[in-house]
């Protein structure tokens, strides 16, 4: 029999290597910084801007404040445009001036404006200021158009002002009406206006009355008799039955009562054919 013998190399050290049982890794540990918390800056920037905008609002306000002196200068000129006829300059100065002994920051611009609009003539009024030290006012006067009663005018807006002196106006048509009724006035006069002027008829005068009764006195010194409901059908029968059968008579017409449902009457005037013929009824169409 033979034996073969397998001897193995004895390892350095007289030291058996162990056999590695099962498998197995090296870890490598993380350096410090990467196993420490992360700082987070949100908490931060929170804290951090309405310190800021704090501290920007502050030196803003004492910075305002230093230079308000210098930007804030006394109302130093006044200029005043407008197409004036009625109101002069002068006139708009003197109103402002006591509202104008302030600086450019403190000049109230609605008081100012509401203190031109009461003057009479003044229709509309805009003011605005130019640094350092300029007021700009510019007025729109009111447009008379017709005289209310004795006492005031109309404007081209029907409405009632009253500047204190009416002579001078005399050539205006004159209106009356209830006070509340102003503006259906000056609408029936510019309607009666344009009926009438293919006829080169004016208005002189018209009365609304309480009752809602109009009167109209033409340019030409004849009445017309509207009474209260459908006047403006009223005025083109007039119109109608003017270019038919009245034309030729107008010199002898006093009145025209149009308060008749279908038709009107004619008053003549004193002259020896009105004496015989009175008052001559007219059919309407």
């Amino acid at each position: 029999m033979i034996l073969l013998l397998h001897h193995q190399r004895p390892t350095p050290g007289g030291l058996r290597k162990p056999s590695p049982r099962g498998a197995s890794r090296l870890v490598v540990r993380e350096p410090l910084r990467k196993r420490l918390p992360r700082p987070s800056l949100s908490g931060f920037l929170r804290l951090f801007w309405p310190l800021l905008l704090a501290g920007l609002g502050y030196a803003a306000f004492e910075l305002g404040g230093r230079l308000k002196p210098y930007a804030d200068q006394p109302i130093g000129r006044v200029s005043v445009e407008g197409d004036l006829h009625y109101v002069s300059r002068a006139e708009v100065q003197q109103r402002i001036a006591p509202l104008i002994q302030t600086t450019f920051f403190g000049v109230d611009l609605a008081a100012m404006r509401s203190e031109l609009e009461a003057m009479p003539w003044i229709a509309e009024a805009h003011v605005r200021k130019v640094w350092p030290d300029q007021l700009i006012v510019h007025l729109d006067e009111q447009l008379p158009v017709a005289r209310w009663g004795d006492q005031a005018l109309l404007n081209n807006q029907g409405q009632a002002f009253a500047p204190g002196q009416v002579a001078g106006y005399e050539h205006l048509p004159k209106l009356w009406g209830p006070q509340r009724a102003q503006q259906r006035v000056m609408q029936q006069y510019q309607m009666f206006s344009q009926l009438l002027r293919p006829l080169d008829f004016t208005v002189a005068s018209l009365e609304m009355r309480e009752r809602g009764s109009w009167y109209l006195t033409t340019g030409q010194g004849f009445e017309l008799l509207l009474g209260r409901d459908h006047v403006v059908d009223k005025m083109r029968r007039f119109v109608s039955v003017y270019d038919a059968a009245l034309k030729e008579h107008i010199a002898n017409i006093a009145r025209v009562d149009l308060r008749y449902p279908n038709g009107l009457a004619v008053a003549w005037r004193e002259s020896p054919a009105a004496a015989a013929g009175g008052t001559t009824p007219a059919a309407g169409q």
